[in-house]
């Protein structure tokens, strides 16, 4: 019935995670609310450590994509661990800057980087800079040199591969608005462009296929083909690149039916296909940089409503409606994404009943999910949603004016609160 190992049922038949009663979350903190298992983060940033430490001699970073799921304690964790963070927006690098997380262990991505956070990324001192046009690269050069700074950077490169994942989050295509294509030789041009800039240190390449993969494979064959690029960049420019960023993408276990690979299976497959042909062309093997952002923290997040009413159209369907919805989490009107559920109250009981859980908002369209199975339920009970540790809190909103929830971290068998709920007037602050 669960898909984390961090949720079991206790002795009043409840759900719990890390060992925390789910019911007593609700009660003491109000619902809808965020729930994350400090242990099980913890726990993924060690096992992707290791799984390098394994299988790649050569050395590589953690880094995790805060596009999952962005606050202060996620940066406090992962600096502690020992990894790196990628962020995407001028937010994502002030909120790890406030966290204290050390800059030269940020990668800084995005297709459109404003002036002002490209600025923010130099005067920080951000590690690499992952730049992904020609625009960009001119507007960098220009900025580093003003400050009498070198930038170290990344191109991104669009490899060709198709991630087998929902188009709406597969990003190595040739049809991307990501990154210098391969196949065109645009990203040839682009090496030799950077390679001769002034205060530009072009140190490696970074590339990214998709999200919510579970075949090992495209990475497998993503692999060979950016070493074969790094070789050619050699070949044509003199230069030997000495890093690579292999991007993320590893699959969450959001229904039992998902198949997860250990995470070290994902690296030793990578790993393989790098040493095979690095070998083949005499290229030496370069630090190796992943990202992997949902599957930290997707499993370790579960989200908490109360029920309002339970609507039965005869013939039709039975609609579960709860105190959230598209706000706390648009995955499902996005993408129709999967989930599994579980009334909190009552899971050591049969999941017997197909249901439609649907939300609050003014919209016909906010369901969290359709056709799902659900222990019987009435006004009060509280439904658990699990694996929304990624792209719930990172996408949720203001609609309907409608504050977002709080999000409580479990460690050791306590909870704490690391994001506070918002209140109303918190969502009309920057009204005049």
């Amino acid at each position: 019935m669960f898909v984390s190992d961090s949720l079991s049922v206790n002795e009043k038949g409840h759900l719990t995670i890390g060992g925390v009663d789910t019911v007593y979350l609700a009660e003491k903190y109000g619902t809808p609310l965020y729930v994350m298992d400090e242990a099980s983060i913890r726990g993924a940033l060690r096992d992707y450590k290791k799984s390098i430490d394994e299988n790649y001699e050569n050395g590589g970073m953690v880094a995790f994509a805060s596009k999952a799921c962005a606050f202060k304690a996620i940066y406090e964790i992962v600096k502690e661990e020992g990894c790196g963070a990628d962020v995407v927006s001028g937010g994502e690098l002030y909120t790890a800057i406030q966290a204290g997380f050390p800059p030269e262990r940020l990668y800084f991505h995005g297709n459109f980087k404003t002036e002002d956070e490209l600025a923010m990324a130099l005067d920080y001192g951000v590690g690499r800079i992952i730049v992904d046009n020609g625009e960009e690269l001119e507007a960098l050069s220009a900025m580093a040199k003003a400050r009498n700074v070198t930038a170290n950077i990344y191109l991104r490169i669009t490899p060709g591969v198709d991630a087998h994942t929902h188009s709406f989050i597969m990003t190595g295509q040739n049809d991307s608005k990501f990154g210098f294509t391969l196949e065109t030789g645009e990203a040839l041009q682009a090496a030799k462009k950077a390679a001769a800039m002034p205060n530009i240190a072009l140190k490696g390449m970074h590339c990214h296929i998709g999200s919510q993969i579970f075949d090992e494979a495209p990475f497998a064959h993503t692999a060979e083909l950016m070493i074969g690029f790094l070789a050619q960049v050699r070949d044509e420019t003199g230069l030997t690149l000495t890093e690579l960023n292999m991007g993320g993408g590893f699959g969450s276990r959001y229904v039992e039916s998902d198949v997860v690979l250990p995470y070290g299976e994902y690296m030793r497959r990578i790993a393989g296909a790098m040493k095979e042909v690095a070998a083949k062309l005499s290229f030496p093997l370069p630090y190796i940089v992943i990202e992997p952002g949902r599957s930290i923290v997707g499993n370790a997040g579960i989200t908490l409503y109360t029920v309002g009413s339970v609507k039965h159209i005869p013939g039709i369907r039975t609609f579960v409606i709860v105190d959230g919805g598209m706000t706390d989490n648009p995955r499902y009107a996005l993408y129709q994404s999967k989930y599994t559920a579980v009334v909190a109250n009552k899971a050591n009981l049969p999941a017997d009943q197909v249901v439609t859980i649907a939300g609050r908002c003014c919209e016909s369209g906010d369901l969290i999910q359709e056709h799902t199975k659900l222990q019987p339920c009435q006004r009060g009970d509280i439904v658990a949603v699990m694996t929304t540790g990624a792209y719930n809190y990172s996408m949720s909103s203001n609609y309907n004016r409608i504050p977002r929830p709080a999000i409580v971290m479990i460690k050791d068998g306590t909870d704490r609160v690391v994001v506070k709920a918002e209140t109303y007037a918190d969502v009309m602050r920057n009204d005049l």
